[in-house]
């Protein structure tokens, strides 16, 4: 008993080990690059760093529990494109608003295509790949239908609009800090909740999760709506921090939220992921495009680069896999002799 008892307390233990080492390469990548070009250590550069990667932390954190289930929305980034659209939009055409009331506007159209995504997944029951590709390529013609392909530039929308994300709040600017409060909610929602715990279940066992009686198809409504919420959120931080909104906006963005979970340790067979590697991979991947223009290194290696990193992440992650399945395997094997014997 103790020996299996062990055995189920390894498999937390090599998490944090895989973190461990995931925050040293983190650390050592910075170093690295601060030793060839000393003004990336400068306070500047770092504090740009950090807050370049604040959105893709934001959305790596509710694609991880997204992964988790089993799922995948790659309909992400143009849910981002489409909220900040109808935020830059918005503010342009009624100045006058509340910030609040504009932010809030780009969160509930982030919400109502992400609950598109998790009704069609979740009561449908229809694949999550399929269903996030159509979805993302609908979402991307909305951009262009609503704004006729126009652009909003910086002095169409309101200074105040602009000027949020950067604005300084005890020395660190509100991109910073909201992302910070996403990481804590995450981190209780994973951990703490029954709706968090609930996403494990249903990744890990489908059929068991229904039959213990977990709501499989309302966790995953709810699970793809928080995706595209924080979507929607974002895509006003994006819009207002770069100061326009393009049909573009984002594009491709996608594959390096999905880059910033696997690379955490995030299984896309469902059932493994955690806060703190989400967000050390989506560190990991801000350092690599933030260090490799000041090393004057051509973006098509920064691509093989990340494309690498993925890779090695993958096989990582199967790897962890089969020694998971080994550990789990004697367990079931030493009960067959009493349920045998029973019979």
């Amino acid at each position: 008993m103790n020996k299996h008892l062990k055995t189920r307390m390894s498999i937390p233990e090599l998490f944090r080990q895989r973190e461990a080492l995931l925050a040293l390469m983190v650390v050592a990548l910075v170093l690295l690059v601060g030793l060839r070009s000393p003004v990336f250590l400068s306070v500047g550069s770092l504090s740009n760093l950090l807050t370049d990667s604040t959105l893709l932390v934001m959305l790596a954190l509710t694609q991880m529990l997204v992964i988790v289930t089993r799922g995948i929305d790659l309909s992400v980034a143009s849910t981002l494109a489409l909220a900040g659209m109808v935020a830059a939009m918005l503010a342009a055409a009624h100045p006058g608003l509340p910030l609040a009331f504009v932010m809030l506007a780009a969160a509930a159209t982030g919400l109502a295509l992400g609950l598109v995504n998790g009704y069609l997944v979740g009561y449908l029951a229809l694949p999550p790949i399929v269903v996030t590709l159509g979805t993302m390529s609908v979402y991307r013609g909305l951009v262009f239908v609503i704004s006729g392909g126009a652009w909003v530039s910086a002095h169409q929308m309101p200074a105040n609009f602009v000027a949020f994300p950067l604005q300084r709040l005890l020395g660190l600017p509100h991109l910073v800090w909201i992302a910070l409060g996403a990481v804590l909610a995450m981190a209780f929602v994973a951990r703490y909740t029954r709706f968090g715990r609930d996403l494990y279940a249903i990744g890990n066992a489908p059929q068991c999760a229904a039959y213990i009686g977990i709501p499989t198809a309302r966790r995953l409504l709810w699970t793809y709506g928080l995706s595209g919420t924080v979507a929607g959120l974002c895509g006003y931080l994006w819009v207002a921090r770069y100061a326009v909104a393009y049909t573009e906006i984002a594009y491709g963005f996608e594959f390096t939220v999905i880059a910033a979970c696997v690379i955490g340790g995030a299984s896309i067979a469902g059932g493994v992921g955690s806060v703190l590697g989400t967000l050390l991979g989506a560190l990991f991947l801000s350092v690599i495009g933030n260090a490799l223009p000041v090393l004057q290194v051509s973006p098509f290696w920064q691509s093989a680069l990340t494309g690498t990193v993925i890779l090695v992440a993958v096989l990582l992650n199967a790897r962890g896999n089969r020694k998971r399945s080994r550990q789990i395997l004697p367990l079931h094997q030493s009960q067959l002799p009493a349920a045998r014997s029973a019979a």
